[in-house]
């Protein structure tokens, strides 16, 4: 238990001592951690508690419109996102040649890639209102563990991540995170728009093993990042890993459950009277 918390207080003050960047630290909700706990405690509140109640004896908004605009925001910003990893000249040979650096030595792209982490960050606070919407709409049963603990985390681990971290090693998760995104607000954007484009959603099982791919990936990245021995604080590195792991287990679960075929099982009861006919 005492090498616990020795490990836990080594990590702890590791962080603190990782240089901020003053840049980084002048944006918005970037000085100090209450913004982003302020966001994270009223969007639990509303989505576990408080919106519930409001909802209770309401009909459910009629929200096709802004649903539309939103998912369509929310897959232009996406794309917008995946195209800032290439906004620096020789991107993709400077980060192939670089992964392990942090800060890059790249200047230019330093501070490039900062700032494309905070509109990340700045998106990670938007897509808190899918929950939002969910229960406007009275759709309580998809406010899962699993979709509420997704969007917390990520919000948190991308402020983070900005805070202590803005190195090379984030831009692929980023990518691959957007990458995904564009998908699936396109998929939420088409069932928005009613009943009779419902025939070109087929696809939806397929966003979730795009998902876990994506996880896969991740997951194999930091590892890598790992055995390169990058200079990283490591609690962060234990944050980002943790919780890749946690997001595998919880959409692999949930494929299972949603779309898994069940087997047909003969009742019990079916079963000994069968068994009780035979031996008659």
């Amino acid at each position: 238990m005492s090498q616990l918390i020795h490990l836990v207080v080594r990590n702890y003050n590791e962080l603190l001592e990782v240089k901020e960047d003053p840049l980084v630290d002048s944006w918005l909700f970037m000085q100090t951690p209450v913004p982003v706990f302020s966001f994270l405690a009223a969007y639990l509140y509303f989505v576990l508690k408080l919106g519930p109640d409001i909802m209770k004896d309401r009909k459910p908004f009629n929200m096709k419109g802004l649903m539309i605009a939103y998912n369509a925001y929310q897959v232009l910003f996406s794309i917008w996102l995946c195209c800032q990893a290439f906004y620096v000249k020789n991107a993709v040979p400077h980060l192939l040649n670089h992964t392990c650096r942090n800060p890059s030595p790249n200047k230019d792209f330093q501070e490039a890639l900062a700032r494309g982490a905070w509109w990340y960050f700045f998106s990670k606070i938007t897509e808190l209102l899918d929950t939002v919407f969910f229960v406007l709409r009275k759709k309580q049963s998809q406010v899962t563990f699993l979709h509420v603990y997704h969007h917390s985390v990520t919000m948190v681990g991308s402020w983070g991540y900005l805070k202590f971290l803005p190195g090379e090693q984030g831009v692929v998760i980023g990518f691959l995170n957007s990458l995904v995104h564009i998908v699936m607000y396109s998929y939420y954007l088409i069932s928005a728009l009613g009943p009779q484009f419902q025939k070109y959603l087929w696809w939806k099982k397929y966003m979730t093993w795009l998902q876990l791919s994506q996880f896969c990936i991740m997951l194999a990245y930091l590892v890598f990042i790992v055995a390169m021995d990058c200079k990283l604080p490591k609690a962060l590195t234990l944050f980002f890993f943790t919780n890749v792991v946690i997001f595998l287990y919880l959409f692999s679960d949930f494929y299972l459950k949603a779309y898994r075929k069940p087997i047909n099982k003969i009742p019990v009861e079916e079963s000994l009277l069968s068994d009780i006919k035979k031996r008659l």
